[in-house]
């Protein structure tokens, strides 16, 4: 089994930059891919990125293209979500999981997950 932990959210202006982690235990996070999701206030779940076991391969959802930025490193067990040009549309609970493969994350088929973080940004 694995855990997951999330952090790195908080209050930030809009234009402003967040860089949130997941770290992992209970087994290497390099076992599997992994992805980033959100849910926003009376929204559903929603793909915000996913990465490949060996960190090569990423994917991303098309509202956040060209602004946020998924990396790993495996030696630390970590995952990475780096936020830039935040807006007020981008204030959602940020969330890890872990998938069977970067096509699984896409459809949002994760099967650990993390409890979230809290990412608000004001106008």
């Amino acid at each position: 089994q694995v855990q997951l932990v999330e952090s790195g959210g908080g209050l930030v202006q809009a234009g402003g930059s967040l860089r949130l982690s997941c770290a992992a235990s209970g087994r290497p996070l390099s076992a599997y891919a992994m992805g980033w999701f959100r849910q926003g206030p009376g929204k559903d779940r929603e793909f915000i990125a996913s990465i490949s076991v060996g960190g090569i391969t990423t994917q991303y959802g098309d509202y956040v293209k060209g602004r946020f930025t998924i990396s790993r490193d495996n030696a630390k067990n970590t995952v990475y979500l780096q936020m830039n040009s935040l807006t007020p549309e981008d204030t959602a609970v940020y969330y890890c999981a872990t998938g069977s493969s970067m096509f699984a994350l896409g459809r949002g088929n994760g099967d650990y997950w993390g409890q979230g973080t809290q990412v608000t940004v004001s106008s």
